[in-house]
């Protein structure tokens, strides 16, 4: 080939880079691996999968799936097709994403919702440029986001915005209930900011205030961006209708990771996050939205609309590069929404709620755990103890358990706690289980620190 181009290596391609940007070396990067080896490799990995009863949340939750979602979605005309530019050809995955986008409105009662994005932390990224471009009123590019926002999320906006000249604005939680207060947020709030994040349920599990809050921010022009689990909003009040205030009713802006519908937890994703908005934002909103027609016989159809090219050929002049959607996730989010329904996906939240309520009375029976936050929650909940977490989660797990997130690290204020988490699928059973291997470990190490002391 450099033959018929007429370089004389491969090196020359790339002629136009300056010296001094290239990189050196990729002395990181092993050499490259037969077919054997690397399937090799993926079993080994595989075999590190855990059966072990999962007790772990913080942003990935283990929900029974219906055996017909991955079934449909893994058909092939669903499997394979991907990029709907060609309307003619593309009549079904258009249709599919129109549909998923029609659920998801009404999931949340809002306006307009696109086609997806990669995944929650990018779309609150997506959500805080969509903010700052669509609030004219404000000039700071500031954004309120309180520390009860999930950290993976805000290390993600962190390192997107950053270098936009946006400002993140952390906001502290209220220690007795684990929840942002408007008497903190308005500590933070100077003259002019641009948006507020509020995650609702927040990272701990806990209810926010988000009617008094979402009132506040619009009286002071305040956009208000919406981090939701969709599977709480089944029975919490959605985003579109935060607020008592009814001509300037609901978030501004609402995101989310769509992995409790429908999607595994399969070693970290693929997942997709999911951005609505009122329709006064919609010519702010990246990526793409299906709309429905009818052709000039009359006949309906579907087709993209409002992509701008520009987000193809204008690069940074444009609203934003993303251009895509995860198609597969979403198609088998739209089945389980489909298979589920409105009743069945708010049977499945409050049997996680219900859970969560047996399993947090069982373990805070125990010497030396004990909840951290006094206020309302879904299903998660933060537990301190009296050893270090990573001890605990370690000797769970020895005993099959994935007893919860470690929270030392994010959080180093709590002590040794520990976020708990329950859905549907755990059973009284698996919850008895936790329970007495929990009061084991704490036996366990009760008993060590008596010999200790009598060697001593």
């Amino acid at each position: 080939m450099l033959q018929v181009i007429g370089a004389d290596s491969i090196d020359d391609l790339f002629d136009e880079i300056p010296q001094h940007l290239r990189a050196g070396g990729l002395g990181a990067i092993p050499s490259s691996m037969t077919e054997m080896d690397v399937s090799r490799l993926l079993r080994q990995r595989a075999d590190q999968n855990t059966s072990a009863l999962c007790f772990l949340g913080a942003g990935a939750y283990q929900h029974h799936i219906p055996a017909a979602v991955w079934e449909i979605t893994t058909r092939g005309e669903y499997y394979s097709a991907y990029t709907p530019y060609q309307a003619e050809a593309s009549q079904g995955t258009l249709q599919l994403i129109y549909e998923y986008q029609s659920m998801m409105t009404a999931l949340t009662a809002m306006d307009v919702s696109n086609a997806s994005m990669y995944d929650g932390a990018s779309a609150l990224a997506e959500a805080i440029l969509m903010a700052v471009r669509a609030n004219r009123k404000s000039k700071s590019r500031k954004i309120l986001i309180p520390t009860t926002v999930n950290p993976v999320y805000r290390k993600t906006s962190h390192t997107i915005v950053n270098g936009q000249q946006i400002e993140l604005v952390d906001v502290p939680y209220d220690p007795a209930t684990g929840t942002v207060t408007l008497e903190l947020i308005k500590q933070q709030a100077d003259s002019d900011i641009t948006a507020l994040v509020l995650q609702q349920p927040n990272f701990f599990g806990c209810l926010e205030a988000v009617d008094e809050i979402t009132d506040w921010a619009h009286e002071n022009n305040i956009l208000v961006i919406a981090l939701i689990n969709p599977m709480a909003i089944a029975v919490l009040t959605p985003p579109g209708e935060w607020g008592n205030v009814e001509n300037n009713k609901g978030a501004d802006i609402a995101c989310g990771d769509g992995q409790p519908l429908g999607a595994p937890m399969s070693a970290g994703g693929p997942y997709y996050g999911l951005l609505c908005c009122k329709q006064e934002l919609v010519r702010q909103m990246p990526g793409r939205i299906v709309g429905r027609t009818v052709d000039l016989d009359g006949k309906e159809g579907f087709v993209l609309t409002l992509q701008a090219r520009e987000q193809h050929i204008r690069r940074s002049k444009a609203t934003s590069n993303i251009c895509t959607n995860q198609g597969l996730v979403v198609t088998a989010s739209t089945i389980y929404m489909s298979i589920m329904g409105a009743r069945g996906l708010e049977n499945t939240a409050a049997a996680c709620h219900a859970n969560n309520n047996d399993l947090v009375a069982k373990l805070t029976a125990i010497d030396g755990v004990k909840k951290a936050f006094n206020g309302a929650h879904f299903h998660e909940t933060v537990l301190q103890l009296e050893i270090p977490a990573a001890e605990v989660l370690t000797a769970l797990l020895k005993k099959g358990i994935l007893g919860g997130y470690d929270l030392s690290q994010d959080y180093p204020e709590l002590g040794a706690a520990i976020l708990v988490c329950t859905t549907e699928m755990r059973n009284e059973d698996d919850i008895q289980s936790y329970a007495t291997a929990m009061q084991e470990v704490f036996a366990g190490a009760g008993a060590t620190a008596t010999a200790m002391q009598e060697s001593a």
